[in-house]
């Protein structure tokens, strides 16, 4: 696997179940993983990032246990 697996928007969609409206307020509120610039139209974000986010919430429904 490459050391940095970038997803697209859509992707971001299927995993999270969100929509594209959550996630950016998400991301507003400092509460999602940014994505970065990839060129002019086009963003990312790093699946990695996504899947820690996900980590984290497990983390604290599970009460601190992973």
């Amino acid at each position: 696997m490459h050391r940095y697996q970038l997803v697209k928007l859509s992707a971001v969609k299927d995993i999270t179940t969100f929509s594209s409206a959550t996630i950016y307020r998400l991301i507003k509120k400092g509460e999602f993983p940014k994505p970065i610039k990839l060129s002019k139209r086009s963003s990312g974000w790093f699946l990695e990032e996504i899947y820690s986010w996900l980590d984290q919430k497990k983390e604290s429904r599970d009460g601190g246990k992973l």
